[in-house]
């Protein structure tokens, strides 16, 4: 089915900021790219843009969060899941252009002192994702605060990889991080 204006003009808000950030992206280029009216756009998010931005970041949330619990279900070995996992962020990074990054961290960044409501739906993410790696760790045998910990480290390493990849337009950094995290998980259990 073909989804409706709203969830079109979220795509397309997310999409559109992952790629070339919040300050870059305006209304009328979001309603162009969803097929939609300017007035439709208004007429769903009346805060206008930053209200748009904090949809656009809750969907890029749902959206990592869902590859990230298939990843994760994919492997019994959270060592290889998170592994795995890098090497499928590599490879969608590359096949994007390199511009396809992390949507919440591209839309949040330099929003964060001006837009209190896309930094506080942007942590949320954060604290999700890492909620998703903790539980995995933890299912694993690994000790509660260890998983903690390591879930943060996983988190906060990806999307430091995922930068440096996208700048540097290379698999490597990403690559890398799987490596070296997957050996650091493998060490805690």
């Amino acid at each position: 089915m073909e989804p409706g204006t709203r969830a079109r003009v979220v795509r397309a808000a997310s999409l559109l900021m992952q790629r070339q950030g919040y300050a870059g992206t305006g209304i009328k280029q979001i309603a162009q790219e969803a097929r939609a009216t300017l007035g439709s756009v208004y007429h769903f998010f009346p805060g206008g843009k930053r209200e748009l931005a904090v949809a656009a970041v809750q969907h890029g949330d749902e959206e990592f969060a869902e590859a990230l619990r298939d990843a994760l279900d994919a492997h019994d070995d959270p060592a290889e899941a998170i592994r795995a996992l890098c090497a499928t962020l590599a490879d969608g990074l590359s096949d994007s252009g390199w511009t396809d990054g992390c949507p919440v961290t591209t839309t949040s960044l330099g929003t964060a002192a001006l837009a209190p409501d896309i930094q506080t739906a942007a942590a949320e993410a954060f604290a999700r994702w890492r909620g998703l790696v903790r539980d995995k760790l933890r299912t694993s045998g690994i000790a509660e605060a260890d998983a903690d910990e390591l879930a943060h480290t996983v988190i906060s390493t990806l999307e430091g990889a995922e930068l440096a990849s996208q700048v540097s337009r290379s698999k490597e950094p990403l690559e890398i991080a799987g490596r070296h995290l997957a050996r650091l998980v493998a060490l805690h259990r």
